[in-house]
């Protein structure tokens, strides 16, 4: 059950089940992968002129202009990371104090994917390059020799991947520890109009008759016999009542859950926040930082529905403006801690 109003969604229960580990044995705040590039510190004007000489010096001769380029890309996103991860910490302190002091349960890393050679850990995100960030983990653990080759549904299924749930204790723990945590995220309501889009928009036999059958049954007045029985047609208004109903008639999906409790951020401290936004380039970054095989980039095809144009923030006012103020204020409630954790701004001028 998921409760509309912002007070609640403030609030992210983090239960103990089987297998727990307490966060405060884990990493310090510092990550790994902070360290692996070199960016403890704040990123000054001295220490950029620094860098750029010594690569002056490591090549014997004047940085050329691709050169200069990167290391400037690569202090960018330095810093960009030092941001992001200051935010998250700050509004983690406010919202769940004390939560690394509470213990990891299985449940709460069922989204995390393992790739041991490279020691990195992937929270799955959906509608966030999911699909493409398991290709990149195929590769990386010996699966599959090149991205293009791995089908859509082993991708979506991923079963040459392992879930950290599936560890144990001690297993779990270590990983927790000295592996490099990714999470890459997107822009709350464009990421929830994309899973729309995307399971109720086009042929579903899974998310139509589970989804769409008990949405039309619920909030429909006069529903033809076609539409309860098939549960295809839902409109944007009908998903969005469903989502904040709390009583609703069927549960959560991963692909529209929040984030913040997806993959529960303040308690794993991910040591690399990507956006959905720059995805290509971040992701790019971060297999370099990791030493990653250099013919592996990361993937730039759709493969799902590929002539569907991607949604946009333009596609994502449309939807959202079928809804009245009041309906928008309560989804913009829903995903309230997404947008203050990652720091994407108000979508609508109106919201509060």
């Amino acid at each position: 059950e998921v409760v509309t109003d912002r007070a609640a969604a403030q609030q992210t229960q983090v239960s103990a089940v089987n297998s727990e580990v307490l966060v405060s044995d884990l990493r310090p705040p510092l990550s790994a992968f902070e360290s692996s590039v070199g960016s403890k510190q704040p990123v000054t004007k001295r220490h950029r002129k620094l860098l750029l000489k010594s690569s002056v010096v490591a090549s014997g001769a004047p940085a050329g202009g691709d050169e200069e380029r990167q290391l400037r890309q690569r202090l960018k996103l330095e810093r960009t990371q030092e941001s992001r991860h200051h935010l998250l910490t700050q509004v983690c302190a406010k919202y769940q104090p004390g939560v690394t002091e509470q213990p990891v349960s299985q449940r709460q890393v069922s989204r995390v994917y393992v790739e041991d050679r490279s020691r990195l850990l992937y929270c799955e995100v959906p509608k966030a390059g999911c699909s493409n960030w398991k290709r990149v983990l195929m590769v990386l653990g010996g699966s599959a020799t090149s991205t293009r080759d791995i089908p859509h549904d082993a991708a979506h299924y991923a079963n040459h991947l392992r879930r950290l749930e599936s560890y144990d204790r001690a297993g779990i723990a270590e990983r927790l520890r000295s592996y490099i945590k990714v999470l890459f995220v997107r822009e709350p309501f464009e990421r929830l109009v994309s899973a729309f889009r995307d399971k109720f928009e086009s042929p579903n036999s899974y998310y139509h008759p589970v989804f769409g059958r008990p949405i039309i049954s619920r909030y429909r007045t006069n529903a033809t016999r076609t539409a309860l029985r098939t549960g295809a047609g839902v409109t944007f208004r009908e998903f969005i009542q469903y989502l904040l109903d709390v009583r609703r008639p069927v549960g959560m999906d991963i692909h529209w859950e929040p984030v913040s409790q997806l993959c529960n951020p303040c308690l794993l401290r991910y040591n690399f926040i990507g956006k959905f936004e720059s995805l290509e380039e971040e992701a790019n970054f971060l297999l370099r930082s990791v030493g990653a095989p250099g013919n592996l980039t990361f993937p730039d095809f759709k493969d799902r529905n590929p002539r569907a144009e991607r949604t946009s923030s333009t596609i994502t006012q449309k939807y959202f403006s079928q809804l009245n103020t009041t309906e928008r204020q309560k989804a913009y409630d829903f995903y309230y801690m997404d947008y203050l954790m990652f720091n994407y701004p108000k979508p609508f001028k109106d919201l509060h």
